[in-house]
């Protein structure tokens, strides 16, 4: 099928702006909590009145700073309770909120600040203060600069008292669907970030679509989610305003050592993250499992979730199958859910492909991942999976209002009500991205089955070809080679060359209990060569080939001591692999494989 369209069911607001949730939520149900954020002991619930009076407030200091209509205001901070109040209180005075990434580089707040031409930036902890500061003379347009850890909103609270109710809702109203609500600095994998242009009314067509079509995660009685991926990727954004706007109680995590013990506190009913993360779940708890001698129990009770979820599908699970999950419910799933809270029944999966095993697994033990597809320039998800049109190993349909074609050379095309207007201050980008019918091209490579369903093969300009003239995806063998237990990242690679070959790093959480197991001593950098481990990843390379023909397959692999992060440039943050960096630092590593 070359093209496919689900029709707008919604009906769409046409005046007003995000605002508006804030309000009916404190007019309708002022006693409702909507967040919850942590305290000294436990989590502290904030009603919708709460909320709407502290955001009023932190609003009022902004106008009273002098922050006009249509400023840009940056927000550099983890993902915490004051981001989503900063948010919603830099709309509420008008202007247009640029998130910031909390591990930018000086160069890179440089850039995003200086592109935008922020008026004021808000960030978490002296250290970001200072990364601005440092970079303070690029920035002519940058007038103040407020930090959380120096009580910034209780600063801006009483710098806004002299401020009218009356003012401040002229401010909060000003604003149309066709107006700036953000600019998203894309992370990027080549090249400087620029910043996408979502308005108000593409977050209202997106999350008017998609609560309704997810109203099992956002209108279950008690739906709650706790959010630890970073505000600052549009992923979590949508989230954060669907919460808000259906009064699903929302709490924050910021940090990922304390993220299992939040968790369990906190106990959400669905959650979200990128497929990494989905990956190092399993991946830890089978290596935990084999360090405890449970290893060969886990893996059966894994199969048998995986089989239990495609004989699902297939419409008829067999009496020993069922029998056998029951069983393994009792002895190895139970132990999984507790650890996301104990009441998570769903889960949002994006960024990248989660593959068609890792859903298995998580549906089979309970938790039934939905994943999706966009972009930051589609306002986040333009395909998804429903619980009731679930299709494991695709992104889902497209979702009310949106339309997916596949072109002549393989590229997904998008067009729809949360489609960005562009990008800030670069037409010609624009152009080359954005067509004038509204079709907007995402780079990436694409299917769409005989029901709808799209699935990705791969990122365009990552297409490998080889000598031999043969087009390879490396997406589809990256993905199944990071399933693997001790697998942290990889590259594969092979553009112009005879054959494919790939980079592997080592998973520094599970190489610990691998080591254990086998009886092996010394770190990640002693142990390389090892026979053993050799051999490990060579049966994750052989099982990542049955994916594809033998011209496609990896016939050599190096395992590197290395560590590919985010901090290091190697990641982007949502912890796609930046290619052209890695290839650039790797290139003798490279070039070795083809000696």
């Amino acid at each position: 099928m070359r093209e496919f369209a689900t029709p707008l069911a919604v009906e769409i607001p046409t005046s007003g702006n995000l605002t508006d949730d804030v309000v009916r939520n404190a007019a309708e149900a002022p006693d409702a909590v909507v967040l919850s954020r942590p305290g000294a002991e436990g989590w502290l619930d904030v009603t919708a009145a709460d909320f709407r009076d502290e955001v009023a407030a932190v609003a009022k200091g902004l106008i009273a700073s002098g922050v006009q209509p249509g400023d840009r205001v940056a927000l550099l901070s983890r993902t915490r309770y004051e981001w989503t109040l900063l948010d919603y209180a830099i709309w509420f005075a008008g202007a247009v909120t640029v998130p910031v990434y909390e591990t930018s580089s000086e160069e890179q707040v440089a850039w995003i600040l200086g592109d935008s031409g922020a008026r004021a930036a808000l960030v978490e902890t002296g250290a970001h203060a200072a990364r601005v500061e440092a970079v303070r003379d690029r920035l002519p347009d940058l007038a103040h600069v407020w930090c959380l850890d120096d009580d910034a909103v209780a600063t801006l609270r009483a710098a806004g008292e002299e401020v009218s109710d009356g003012e401040l809702e002229a401010r909060r109203t000003r604003a149309t669907p066709l107006d700036l609500a953000t600019l998203i600095y894309t992370s990027g994998t080549t090249g400087r970030p620029k910043g996408c242009m979502l308005t108000h009314g593409n977050f209202m067509t997106e999350l008017g679509v998609a609560v309704e079509e997810l109203e099992r995660l956002f209108d279950t009685e008690a739906a709650s989610t706790l959010l630890f991926l970073p505000l600052a990727h549009v992923f979590a954004r949508i989230i954060q305003i669907g919460c808000i706007r259906s009064r699903v109680r929302l709490g924050h995590s910021a940090d990922i050592r304390s993220l299992l013990d939040d968790l369990g506190a906190f106990e959400p009913t669905f959650i979200l993250a990128v497929p990494r993360v989905f990956e190092k779940v399993f991946n830890t708890a089978s290596q935990r499992a084999t360090a405890d001698g449970r290893g060969a129990v886990f893996d059966r009770a894994a199969e048998t979730a995986i089989a239990w979820s495609r004989a699902t599908d297939a419409g008829r699970v067999p009496l020993r199958l069922r029998a056998q999950h029951a069983l393994y419910s009792r002895l190895v799933y139970g132990r999984l859910l507790a650890a996301l809270g104990g009441r998570c029944a769903y889960a949002v999966s994006g960024g990248a492909p989660l593959g068609e095993r890792l859903g298995h697994f998580y549906r089979g033990i309970g938790v039934t991942v939905l994943e999706g597809y966009g972009l930051t320039e589609t306002t986040g998800a333009a395909t998804v999976n429903l619980p009731d049109a679930l299709k494991i190993g695709t992104v889902g349909r497209p979702l009310g209002g949106t339309a997916v074609r596949v072109a002549d050379d393989g590229e997904l095309l998008l067009r729809g009500g949360q489609v960005f207007v562009g990008y800030w201050g670069a037409e010609e980008a624009t152009a080359e991205a954005l067509e004038p019918d509204g079709w907007f091209h995402t780079g990436d490579v694409g299917e769409i089955d005989d029901e709808g369903f799209v699935r990705i093969t791969g990122r365009k300009k990552e297409i490998l070809v080889t000598a031999g003239g043969k087009n390879v995806a490396p997406a589809v063998l990256e993905d199944r080679l990071r399933a693997h237990p001790l697998v942290d990242q990889c590259l594969v690679v092979g553009d112009g060359q005879p054959y494919i070959g790939a980079l592997i790093t080592l998973d520094r959480e599970s190489f610990p209990l691998w080591a254990q197991a086998h009886g092996k001593t010394g770190d990640v950098e002693q142990l390389l060569d090892d026979p053993d481990l050799q051999s490990a990843i060579e049966g994750a390379v052989d099982e990542a080939n049955r994916a594809v023909s033998r011209a496609e397959s990896i016939r050599r692999f190096a395992i590197l001591p290395d560590v590919w992060t985010e901090e290091d440039g190697q990641l982007t943050p949502s912890l796609k692999l930046r290619r052209s960096v890695v290839m650039r630092e790797q290139r003798d590593q490279i070039a070795a494989l083809y000696r």
